[in-house]
């Protein structure tokens, strides 16, 4: 099965390399696409993903100047592959946790009609970035929110419902996620973790 992820990336040079090895680890789970696109960015970010490239040829790296999220999805959703069946979106400071992949594959090759499956976030305040997974102790809570790194997508369905909105400069996963779910696809709600949402001064939903 060829699983695309879509990573925006924005002066995110601390955070970036352990987002992509969270990644990485899955690669039994699937043929991964790992679609980087650096909404230009000023530090290392780049550089850091170059790095990682060299010993994992999946990881596809996109370059344009500073366009917002919204653009920057765009531009990753025109360079899926034909041959890819399936969609998810990282971004850049969060951790995909271990095995996030292999459980929720199977369900779409049980169920062929299946379009969309969503499973639950942890928001995590201090992240372990060796271990990939929530520091010792760190603040966190589980909870089913809004977040596309939740949600694994028959590329049919993306197909189906086109770009993002790039009017929004935030929010524009809610608004994507809206107008996917008013299709009515076939989907289903899992109780699992699909990504540790990492809290920092530097998250765009902090921003006013």
């Amino acid at each position: 099965m060829r699983l695309s992820i879509i990573m925006p990336v924005c002066n995110r040079e601390l955070h970036v390399v352990p987002a992509l090895r969270s990644l990485l680890r899955q690669q039994e789970a699937a043929d991964l696409d790992i679609i980087v696109v650096d909404d230009g960015s000023t530090d290392g970010s780049a550089d850091a993903v170059r790095t990682l490239m060299r010993e994992a040829p999946c990881i596809r790296l996109f370059q344009q100047a500073n366009q917002g999220v919204a653009k920057a999805r765009n531009a990753g959703l025109r360079q899926l592959l034909p041959q890819t069946e399936f969609v998810s979106f990282l971004d850049s400071d969060d951790i995909s946790p271990a095995g996030r992949f292999k459980a929720d594959l199977a369900l779409f090759e049980f169920d062929p009609a299946l379009e969309l499956t969503y499973s639950l976030m942890t928001k995590v305040i201090v992240m372990d970035d060796e271990a990939l997974q929530p520091a010792p102790g760190a603040d966190s809570v589980t909870m089913r929110g809004i977040s596309l790194s939740a949600a694994i997508f028959r590329k049919a369905l993306i197909d189906r419902i086109g770009t993002f909105d790039e009017d929004f400069t935030q929010s524009e996963d809610t608004d994507y996620l809206l107008r996917i779910f008013e299709t009515g696809p076939r989907h289903v709600l899992l109780d699992t973790i699909a990504v540790y949402y990492r809290r920092h001064p530097g998250n765009l939903t902090k921003q006013n």
